[in-house]
């Protein structure tokens, strides 16, 4: 028996993510599962920014323009780019890649003269670029070239950044020994343009910016991806698309996208249905804070369904009112989401039904004001009239009256 998996009679962790990935992309008709945030260079999606930004980083490789800059928000997807552009040049470069940037210029070198194949015998900065150079020289020599790729550059040094700058500067006439490309978060352009980074910044040959997505620009977008794995786009239904456009507005970044359309699917898959509608979305967005605008769609969509239930059962009652039996939802809402959203749309009638009875009961009070003051006038003028005919001496009560109105 195997020490790293012990016989205890139940499946690890792991056998179960792998179970339910052959379920999920089997129940959905995916060949590989479509929204994991993961580097995958097939899914890369080659229109809009990203394809602008992916031309312009291969006209740069190839001219030989030494060095380039690429920054985006967050997930954005630049190390998807990166992984592309490796998967592009790998058979004709040299590649050096490094996922966090050293701490400073000194690592740094010894880090590339380490994947150049060098055992440096000392670590001074001087000897060790000669080292890096003479090495460069040698796979220019022979037709080749070196692309040094860092990710997550907004967290480099001044030191390290000075050490790419002393890097960009082995070249021979107006050919550069490496090219290198920097990935980094929008705060990679609070430190280039600092006064004291100018030098750095006038030896950028090639500085892209990857921006969020428009709606037209997702939908592109998370189809690509549904087709690469092997899907229909179909798999959302027009509901589910309008739930997924107000999620995230008028712009969205990959990562984000993923995320919500990977746990729409699940929450679809768990319900054992094959098409994801607005209610899927809903619940999928709520774990990500992005279920208020697709809240007011549902209530939106109720109100629109009592309305044509309404009309619907005045066409078919012919004379007179009849009984209509109620009938549930038609989605496929848990019970306990089912029910907060039905209170919550009924909320406005309710409290529209109680305004006007209010309204009502305070305007019969009001008039009653007015009516008990005019009989309470007539008494106290008949009594006066009385006691002035008794005061009077008068024959009679209508004599009186008729001398009071001849006076």
């Amino acid at each position: 028996m195997s020490e790293c998996q012990p016989d205890n009679g139940y499946l690890s962790g792991a056998s179960i993510q792998g179970i339910f990935k052959i379920m999920y992309t089997k129940h959905f008709g995916f060949k590989i599962l479509p929204f994991e945030n993961v580097p995958d260079p097939i899914f890369f999606f080659d229109h809009g920014d990203h394809a602008r930004v992916h031309n312009r980083i291969k006209e740069s490789l190839k001219a030989g323009r030494g060095l380039m800059i690429v920054t985006g928000p967050i997930g954005s997807g630049k190390t998807t780019l990166s992984q592309k552009i490796k998967s592009e040049f790998s058979r004709d470069m040299k590649l050096i890649w490094i996922a966090v940037p050293p701490d400073n210029s000194t690592d740094l070198f010894l880090f590339i003269a380490q994947e150049l194949g060098l055992k440096p015998s000392t670590s001074e900065k001087v000897f060790v670029i000669r080292d890096i150079k003479d090495a460069l020289l040698k796979i220019n020599s022979e037709g080749g070239k070196c692309l040094l790729i860092i990710d997550e550059s907004h967290l480099m040094s001044e030191d390290t950044i000075n050490g790419i700058r002393l890097l960009n500067n082995l070249e021979e006439g107006s050919t550069k020994f490496i090219q290198i490309l920097l990935l980094g978060q929008d705060e990679l352009m609070n430190i280039i343009n600092k006064p004291e980074m100018e030098p750095f910044k006038q030896r950028i040959a090639t500085l892209e910016i990857i921006g969020k997505m428009n709606a037209e620009r997702r939908r592109q977008y998370i189809s690509h991806r549904i087709q690469v794995a092997g899907g229909n786009p179909s798999i959302f239904s027009d509901t589910g698309w309008e739930a997924l456009d107000l999620a995230f507005g008028s712009a969205g970044i990959p990562r984000l996208i993923n995320s919500l359309c990977d746990r729409s699917l699940n929450v679809a898959f768990e319900k054992e249905k094959t098409i994801v509608d607005v209610y899927d979305v809903y619940e999928a967005a709520q774990g990500l804070g992005l279920s208020k605008d697709i809240f007011h769609y549902i209530v939106s969509l109720k109100n629109k369904e009592r309305k044509q239930q309404v009309v619907s059962d005045v066409e078919n009652v012919p004379g007179k009112l009849q009984e209509v039996p109620e009938k549930g939802p038609v989605h496929s809402f848990s019970d306990k989401t089912y029910k907060k959203i039905q209170e919550d749309t009924d909320q406005p009638a309710r409290k529209s039904f109680r305004t006007s009875f209010l309204e009502s009961e305070i305007a019969q009070r009001i008039l009653k004001r007015p009516v008990r003051f005019l009989l309470i006038t007539a008494a106290l003028l008949i009594l006066s009239i009385f006691f002035y005919c008794e005061r009077s001496g008068s024959d009679g009560f209508v004599t009186c009256l008729l001398e009071l109105i001849g006076f």
